[in-house]
Formats: structure tokens, sequence, C-alpha cells
């Protein structure tokens, strides 16, 4: 049974599942209900004319996902895949979207409360605009992304016609 505070209400707190990856050097998370999957670097068809930081699409099971490099999106320092790389494919409003990582550590739960607004000075390299906050775990301090701001809609529009 679970405790029941003074006011009758419940004690458990709220807890936010987070698939924790590395990107350049620092650890992101990003909820585990936007995400549908992770995959091994898979053969990736380049798109002509394409924006920069479009890698290609892939074929998934007869889906085609259009494919992210998320170092390039946010200006970090590109890192070759290797046989850590991974794809997280995530829906991003009403499209999906493989998005290039250089690993994937683990899916953490973390308390709501641990969550506190990117202070102004982040101290990743990344603009605040894609941070939806910074989660303090112990020593740790992973990087929330906001899935829907990481593309602008005009982006997304594009994406999903290249799709």
């Amino acid at each position: 049974m679970d405790e029941l505070s003074f006011d009758g209400t419940n004690v458990t707190e709220d807890l936010l599942q987070l698939v924790i990856f590395q990107l350049g050097g620092e650890e992101f998370g990003v909820e585990i209900v936007k995400v549908q999957e992770i995959i091994r670097m898979p053969e990736i068809t380049q798109i002509p004319q394409s924006p920069d930081f479009v890698e290609g699409v892939i074929n998934l099971r007869g889906n085609v996902i259009v494919v992210v490099n998320l170092e390039k999106r946010f200006n970090l320092n590109l890192k070759d895949a290797d046989d850590n790389s991974r794809v997280i494919v995530v829906e991003i409003g009403n499209n999906v979207v493989g998005m290039i990582v250089d690993s994937v550590n683990e899916v953490l739960r973390i308390p709501k409360s641990s969550v506190e607004p990117a202070p102004d000075l982040v101290l990743s390299q990344i603009s605040r605009d894609y941070i939806k906050g910074v989660g303090k775990i112990n020593e740790r301090l992973l990087i929330l992304l906001d899935l829907a701001r990481v593309l602008t809609i005009e982006e997304m529009n594009e994406v999903a016609a290249l799709a």
C-alpha cells in the first residue's frame, strides 16, 4: 500500500522515465514515451538538396524514415559512427524521425522534482532552445531534450516531404 501524507494525497513521487544517450561527450535524455525503438546504425541513403543535418533516409520494416544527425543539428564536434553509434527512432508531432547518437547508455527513472529549468549559462554547447531542463542525479547532470523544438515546423514539413 502506498504511503499517504497528512492531507491524504499519495506520497509516491512522479517519475520521468528517460532514455539516456551520449552526444558530443555529454549525457542527454529523452522521455521514453517518445521513443519507438533504438537500432544499430543502418545503411543510410542520402537525399540530394536536403538540409545539412539530415543524413538521409532508412527503410525500417517498409517505412521510410528520415535520419537526422544531432551533432550537426546542434553544431557539436562531429564524431565518426562506430560500433556504439545508434539511431533513436522518435515520434515528433505526427512524424517519425531517426536521430543519430554516439551511444545509448541506459533507461533511467528520475523524480520530476530533480529536473530544473535550463540555466542561463547552460553547461552544454547546445542552444537552450532545444533543452527542456537539466536533471540532477547524484553527481550527474542530464540534459533533457525537448523533441518538439529540435526541428522547427518548417523543417518538420521539409523532413516529412523527404520521406
